[in-house]
């Protein structure tokens, strides 16, 4: 990787946003993507030995017998892994929105996008350790580095790293199944130990970080096994972005039309496969049939968009809590600490027996307090709590 900035060169690509316009779809698919992403990490929260369970038991048997077990697998089947794409695909959207801003002004790229690269995976580090162990900040940090210099070369180098990355990715996706498949079921059923489950239902916060940090290697092997997956997704927002795929126009719509007709039509049957495929193919379910959906997502997403004329509070909420990504994505992650972790309230342990319904009364309370949070917020200011901190860091 070069150590110098390259001067962007003036080439015009009709798919930009004009300067200082925000794309609606974007801020919407950011804010359904935060939201989204919680319908899968509040399992992870409330499940026995949070954070370490959901590394432990991966995905269990899905069961519809009963309507509870319903419940819970549809948040799985709908969510498990697909807003992760989601976000990771808008990410790679943003990223390529400031590439464009540098063209516009004749600016050196990467330039001063290297630090704001490295705060967000110094934001994701302190978010690791004190909050969560499935931060998703420090690998989209390292994966930006990567990208912001590979869109400096040709869109035709750009294409051979973007389906390289997705061809070495399924390699391994394929190899990691069959190696899951090929184990033994052990007796434990990969069951959590009661001191593990003991510490996030008893234990005080610092041993909980202690807990975190030496388990790190463990606990942050998913951005590692999935780097291939993150560049691909990175460089295929940038794709959809060059293609008009958010645009409010009718070119955008088209695109959008397609993405809703082969997303759902193709991921929604594989996803369900892959899910209902057992504990065996949780890899294959997270990471390779969800960002198909994902795609789906997008164009179901952008006609719900398209058809509103006058945004009512679910479209203004979402808005804004894609405009606070950053903050909504840490402030929620803490918000169930509180309530599920034996430091908070406990009720993870609390209400164990009572099924998923507490569960998605969580979820469901979490959004509605991000939503109104985050559009009362920026009544006030233009930008989210973290967001600033970022701005302001990054100024001096």
């Amino acid at each position: 990787m070069t150590h110098t900035d390259t001067t962007v060169p003036r080439t015009p690509e009709p798919e930009s946003p004009p300067a200082g316009r925000r794309l609606r779809l974007l801020d919407v698919l950011r804010g359904v993507a935060i939201l989204g992403t919680l319908m899968t990490n509040v399992w992870i929260f409330t499940g026995p030995g949070a954070e370490w369970g959901a590394l432990r038991s991966s995905s269990g048997e899905l069961s519809f017998g009963s309507l509870a077990d319903a419940v819970e697998g549809t948040f799985n089947i709908l969510a498990n892994g697909k807003f992760l794409s989601l976000l990771t695909i808008l990410f790679g959207v943003g990223l390529a929105i400031q590439f464009r801003s540098a063209e516009r002004r004749g600016q050196p790229w990467p330039g001063r996008y290297r630090w704001r690269a490295l705060f967000l995976f110094g934001e994701g580090a302190v978010h690791f350790v004190l909050v969560f162990a499935w931060d998703v900040l420090m690998g989209y940090a390292v994966t930006a580095l990567l990208v912001a210099w590979l869109l400096t070369r040709s869109q035709r180098a750009q294409r051979r790293v973007m389906w390289w990355a997705l061809g070495t990715h399924l390699t391994l996706l394929g190899l990691l199944t069959a190696a899951l498949l090929a184990l033994p079921d052990t007796e434990d059923g990969g069951t959590v130990s009661r001191e593990v489950v003991d510490l996030y239902a008893h234990g005080g916060y610092l041993d909980q970080v202690a807990f975190r940090l030496e388990n790190a290697v463990a606990l942050r092997m998913e951005p590692v096994l999935t780097f291939f997956l993150l560049v691909f997704l990175f460089l295929l927002g940038v794709r959809l972005l060059r293609a008009g795929a958010f645009g409010a126009d009718a070119a955008g719509r088209r695109l959008r039309a397609r993405l809703l007709a082969w997303g759902l039509g193709l991921g929604l049957p594989l996803n369900v496969a892959a899910a209902l495929g057992g504990p065996d193919l949780f890899a294959l379910d997270r990471y390779g049939t969800a960002p198909v959906l994902a795609l789906g997502y997008i164009g179901l997403i952008g006609a719900l968009v398209d058809r509103v004329r006058r945004p009512g509070p679910l479209m203004t909420g979402l808005t804004s809590v894609g405009r606070t990504a950053l903050s909504g994505y840490v402030l929620q992650n803490v918000l169930c600490v509180l309530v599920s972790y034996g430091i908070g309230l406990g009720l993870a342990e609390r209400l164990d027996d009572t099924g998923p319904w507490w569960v998605v009364g969580l979820w469901a309370a979490v959004c509605a307090v991000l939503m109104v949070g985050s559009t009362l917020w920026l009544r006030r200011f233009s930008a989210g709590p973290l967001e600033t901190v970022q701005k302001w860091a990054l100024r001096h």
